[in-house]
């Protein structure tokens, strides 16, 4: 029987690399044969800031939970009633599990599914309370439903130039898209980001890509500061100003902002001097603050239901002290929820391929090897980390992982010449793949990652 390992929650701040069950066509829901599913060969996986929540002890995840929502593969297998992929094709997973029958499929409303999962609408791939599919931070997985939620690339070269690019389309691109798109981001607006986090990267970016003409980012860690600036954002470091509206005004000469986006969610902390500890309903009630009236406030932070770590009784279920009444006095609107994936990834997918944007840059893609996804984890949770995505290096492949996103596969050609990188990994060299380290500023050019002795464990 073919092998497979994950990347499986323990405990709090503790994650293993384990060995799995290989998928089957099996809807883990009703245990019923799923023949409109598919098996990935994964080709990439992120580490998420939601798995992060995860991994914090910050919500009820079980143990032994297997991880990771943002997938990127190659079919190595499909059901009898899949019509419109084949073995080999290479594809974008969204996160949410769709069925495409029900009201919301047909709606669009794709992050509410209502029968994938028993328990709530919605669901997702390796997390808590969403229906129990097994996650993606691994060597293969099943994907149910395949003709409707899976987005094929269109060329297969093309797409693995643009791998690093494209992996982000499982989640991260698309939600920090439509973030902008729910705070109705258009030509000429001007923007406030809360959080410099790889979603509020994606979201910055979107907003540039969307025409606005002033893209302002908040946060309190300087290299998250540093990296907006690197592709045109002004920033706020919020720890320094408890006055958001007098730091807005300082780049605008207006305390306001044609409209806002918070990408931190429920482990927000103060401004000013309160920013060394958690208050949950910062964000929202500040970006309800420095928005003008009639402005919209889109909402990607995850808020979640059930928080062990809460700082008192009312955050421990979700109850935050919202000004709600400053934000109906300002006629504003507010979207919350899961990003409908679906809504977004094709367009996205051909801004990308079409070098309209270069997401994984604006982000900030971080490599590291798949037994080194504890290690990931640890240090993405240090403060000084946490802007950083992680790139995973399988076997056979190259994969992105990130607090929140992306990946890569690349065809072998055994005329190519070895060398090594990192020390437990054999890497050949190509003309045709081209990727720069953020740290070393040196120009590698990748071909295929295979097994090394030093990959005996693997």
């Amino acid at each position: 029987m073919a092998s497979n390992r994950g990347v499986a929650y323990i405990k709090p701040g503790v994650v293993e690399i384990q060995s799995i069950d290989f998928p089957k066509l099996v809807n883990p829901t009703n245990n019923k044969k799923a023949e409109h599913g598919v098996i990935l060969k994964i080709i990439s996986t992120n580490i998420c800031g939601s798995d992060q929540h995860m991994v914090r002890g910050r919500t009820t995840a079980p143990a032994g939970l297997v991880l990771g929502h943002e997938i990127t593969g190659e079919v190595i297998e499909a059901g009898r009633d899949v019509e419109f992929f084949k073995k080999g094709d290479i594809a974008s997973v969204p996160f949410n599990i769709a069925c495409g029958r029900c009201r919301n499929c047909f709606e669009g409303k794709t992050g509410v599914c209502l029968t994938v999962n028993p328990a709530r609408p919605g669901a997702a791939y390796g997390y808590v309370d969403m229906g129990g599919w097994v996650g993606g931070q691994a060597e293969y997985v099943m994907v149910p439903y395949a003709d409707f939620n899976l987005l094929k690339f269109p060329d297969k070269d093309q797409a693995m130039e643009k791998i690093k690019d494209l992996t982000l389309l499982s989640d991260i691109f698309p939600t920090g898209y439509h973030g902008a798109v729910s705070a109705g981001v258009k030509p000429g607006m001007t923007v406030y980001v809360a959080g410099g986090g790889p979603v509020g990267l994606a979201c910055a970016a979107s907003c540039h890509l969307l025409g606005a003409a002033v893209v302002i980012v908040g946060d309190m860690i300087p290299e998250r500061l540093k990296q907006a600036k690197s592709f045109g954002c002004e920033t706020i470091d919020v720890k320094k100003t408890a006055k958001l509206g007098e730091a807005v005004e300082d780049i605008l000469g207006v305390p306001e902002v044609d409209c806002a986006v918070d990408c931190v969610g429920f482990e927000a902390r103060g401004h000013g001097k309160d920013a060394s500890h958690e208050a949950p309903a910062t964000v929202l009630n500040s970006i309800m603050e420095i928005t003008r009236a009639g402005g919209a406030l889109g909402i990607p932070g995850l808020y979640v239901t059930g928080d062990p770590g809460g700082i008192d009784a009312n955050a421990k279920v979700g109850n935050l002290g919202i000004r709600i009444g400053l934000g109906w006095a300002k006629s504003h609107a507010f979207v919350t929820g899961q990003c409908p994936v679906k809504r977004y990834n094709r367009d996205l997918m051909m801004a990308i391929l079409h070098d309209k944007i270069q997401i994984a840059k604006a982000v900030n893609a971080t490599v590291i090897s798949l037994d080194d996804a504890p290690k990931g984890y640890k240090d993405q949770c240090n403060v000084g980390a946490r802007h950083c995505l992680a790139l995973f290096l399988f076997a056979n492949e190259v994969s992105v992982m990130g607090t929140a996103s992306a990946a890569v596969s690349i065809p072998l050609d055994p005329s190519m010449q070895l060398f090594e990188f990192p020390p437990h990994v054999s890497i050949k060299l190509s003309p045709k793949f081209q990727w720069q380290s953020e740290y070393t500023n040196q120009f590698l050019n990748i071909a295929q990652i295979f097994h090394s002795p030093r990959m005996a464990n693997t």
